[in-house]
């Protein structure tokens, strides 16, 4: 609802509000505001660039939030505020925002990995200090496998998130090379390739890995007892932290919406099918034929949802196949993390198991599920 406004002279003037902006009493801003008269889509945005020390934008308020308190997060009031078009007109959202948008769903994925990490190093640290019946609570099975599964998520989702810049490091080279000089055919096509990874990657990264933080952090508390809701201790502090991860930048609802096209189109499948081809040592051969196993079904319920010309029962199933991919492909990537180094071999064995069971439950719910239940989940 920001409008920006041109005067006679070319020069711009911003008029309104801005809601939940990150870090909004800085002094430099890039901000969307509409920019063409009468529209009300995406193509009538613009972006603009400012300085509030030129006057005319006014913090009225920093939002008291539950976590990251460290980042004020602001409501901001512009009245005339002198602005500069950046880039070209209309161009603001369509382009601009949507290419930011996954470099900063890459941060989340990597802020989840963080917030992750810290969960379980304090729950480990917590789980080995504290005694009961004269011993440390993590020889005792129930805690000892809350730990190793926190540690398997973590490995799995750094997992996942090096990859994903891996591809966006491979496809951004090429982009920067073709500026210089025109790519060659395969160099077009290499970059095309990466591009598409990326692009499938990103969503599944911030959706599965902030989740995944958001579940450490929590398990971070549990291990704590009584203990982890009191402020004395850190696991309190992370747990409000975590839980921004799976909504800015796009919640996971979002980010499913995102990936749902990777599963339709087959990138997922074809990522899988290369980890797939991967020769590793004997004693994982176990892990990668129950990943094959599940590929199996994923590609089943994939197949099945596909089948229904019911577009509101696909949505309603696109959840599931996405974190049915999602868990696929970590396990692959653990897999072969354990084949470069046994250090990993612990968490791919857990994370197996968690992924077998998660892909098995979301394989039978597509399975049974008669799609004239949707109007129980509709109705309100």
């Amino acid at each position: 609802m920001l409008k920006a406004t041109q005067k006679e002279d070319g020069t711009w003037v911003l008029n309104g509000v801005k809601r939940f902006i990150t870090n909004g009493d800085s002094d430099i801003h890039l901000v969307l505001a509409r920019s063409e008269e009468g529209t009300r889509d995406g193509r009538g945005l613009s972006m603009f660039i400012y300085d509030k020390r030129n006057g005319g934008v006014n913090v009225r308020r920093i939002e008291n939030k539950m976590g990251i308190k460290g980042s004020p997060t602001c409501e901001l009031v512009y009245k005339d505020a002198p602005a500069e078009l950046c880039g070209s007109r209309r161009m603001g959202l369509i382009k601009y925002v949507m290419a930011l948008m996954n470099g900063a769903r890459l941060g989340i994925a990597a802020q989840s990995v963080g917030v992750s990490e810290l969960a379980y190093r304090e729950a480990l640290a917590y789980a080995k200090d504290r005694r009961q019946f004269g011993k440390p609570i993590i020889e005792f099975p129930a805690v000892a496998e809350m730990i190793a599964v926190m540690k398997a998520k973590l490995d799995a989702s750094r997992s996942l998130l090096y990859e994903c810049a891996r591809y966006v490091d491979m496809y951004k080279i090429l982009d920067d090379i073709s500026h210089e000089r025109a790519l060659t055919s395969e160099e077009k096509q290499e970059r095309k390739h990466y591009n598409r990874l990326a692009d499938a990657l990103t969503p599944m990264a911030k959706g599965l890995g902030s989740e995944y933080c958001n579940q450490n952090a929590y398990d971070c508390i549990q291990v704590h007892g009584g203990s982890g809701f009191m402020k004395d201790y850190a696991c309190e502090r992370i747990y409000r932290d975590a839980r921004i991860t799976s909504i800015y930048e796009g919640t996971t609802q979002l980010q499913v919406v995102a990936a749902i096209r990777h599963v339709t189109t087959g990138t997922y499948k074809a990522l899988i099918d290369t980890y797939a081809a991967e020769e590793v040592r004997p004693e994982l051969a176990d892990i990668k034929e129950r990943l094959a196993v599940l590929t199996g079904m994923y590609t089943a319920a994939v197949e099945h949802v596909e089948a229904s010309d019911n577009q509101a029962y696909k949505d309603f199933m696109a959840r599931r196949l996405v974190e049915m991919a999602g868990n696929i492909v970590m396990g692959y990537l653990l897999m072969l993390d354990a084949n470069r180094n046994e250090s990993f071999t612990a968490s791919a064995n857990v994370y197996i198991n968690l992924a077998a069971a998660e892909v098995t439950r979301h394989s039978e719910f597509i399975n049974t599920f008669d799609p004239a239940q949707l109007s129980y989940y509709m109705a309100h």
